[in-house]
């Protein structure tokens, strides 16, 4: 199936192994009108098993907080692009984030299928389920899902000592980092996840809620689209204070932005380069992204502030 406005991402994304991944699973939720697959179980408590349960992931993220809630050692199956913890990268592949193998699945005996209700297609959730196979969603859209799904996979698992610990951690930095930046001046600010062509999102992304937290304002928060190409035209006509790429494929965001010297973040040297990862996976690791993006962006107000003024003129 096509999915448009995706196509040339995702093409990309397989020339340029996982860099792109977060970008291309950002539009494919944007392009997918996915279904919430209702748990094959009432509530968590009730899924938690007499035994440890076999468990397949079917996203990346999901995989990671399968190993911070501590049921890292269940997993029989995982999709590609799953390589953290490194211990992640040892766990058999039943496909990637558009394509899964049934059978593969099949052969693995899990108890349990973890699907990302945004991201993995509904075809493959139907698929699955119609197998018999027990598939639960674990909801990760925003910072507020992640301990949620810490705690949600620690009670299916039986680890829910250690999932707490690690929610409680994630909790508890996010909220210091609120708390630091709530009263710091605004900022304008452009995200750019890739460069070919260059792709942007909207305010309803976790990453634009993490620039928000830090006291950055998404100059394109209100488009229609969770993750739009746009042109540097638009770029420049926003003209935003900061620009925040998180294309790991580019060495230096700077130098690309540099032949647009008229930009304020250019001018001032406030491009930052924040590893995608850690801003566009929602996983634990999503507090070190916060953490990095604030600091950031309290380096381009120092910066600004710093900066000589523009003479005006008496007359």
């Amino acid at each position: 199936m096509t999915l448009p406005g995706i196509d040339a991402a995702i093409l990309r994304s397989q020339r340029r192994s996982s860099s792109l991944l977060g970008a291309a699973l950002l539009l494919t939720a944007a392009a997918l009108s996915v279904t919430v697959v209702p748990k094959a179980v009432a509530n968590d408590a009730k899924a938690t098993s007499p035994h440890q349960p076999r468990l397949i992931s079917l996203a990346p993220n999901l995989t990671e907080i399968a190993y911070a809630a501590g049921a890292g050692s269940l997993l029989v199956g995982t999709v590609e692009f799953s390589d953290y913890p490194a211990a992640a990268k040892a766990v058999p592949r039943v496909g990637d984030a558009w394509r899964v193998d049934p059978e593969r699945v099949l052969e693995l005996r899990p108890d349990v299928v973890l699907v990302w209700p945004t991201g993995t297609p509904e075809t493959t959730i139907s698929r699955l389920r119609s197998l018999g196979l027990n598939i639960v969603a674990v909801p990760t859209q925003s910072l507020a899902d992640v301990p949620r799904a810490l705690r949600q996979v620690g009670r299916l698992a039986g680890t829910l000592a250690v999932a707490e610990r690690t929610a409680q951690d994630f909790e508890t930095r996010v909220a210091q980092q609120r708390a630091r930046y709530a009263q710091r001046p605004p900022l304008s600010v452009f995200i750019q996840i890739d460069d070919e062509p260059i792709y942007t999102v909207n305010g309803q992304h976790v990453i634009s809620e993490i620039v928000a937290l830090c006291g950055g304002r998404n100059v394109f928060a209100d488009l229609p689209q969770l993750a739009p190409p746009i042109s540097a035209e638009a770029v420049l006509a926003a003209d935003p204070q900061v620009i925040l790429s998180t294309d790991d494929t580019i060495a230096n965001p700077l130098e690309l932005w540099n032949r647009w010297p008229r930009l304020r973040a250019v001018r001032s040297g406030n491009v930052f380069k924040v590893s995608s990862d850690l801003v566009t996976r929602a996983s634990p690791r999503l507090a070190q992204g916060v953490e990095v993006t604030c600091s950031a962006l309290e380096r381009a107000r120092s910066r600004l502030s710093s900066a000589p003024q523009p003479q005006i003129s008496p007359h």
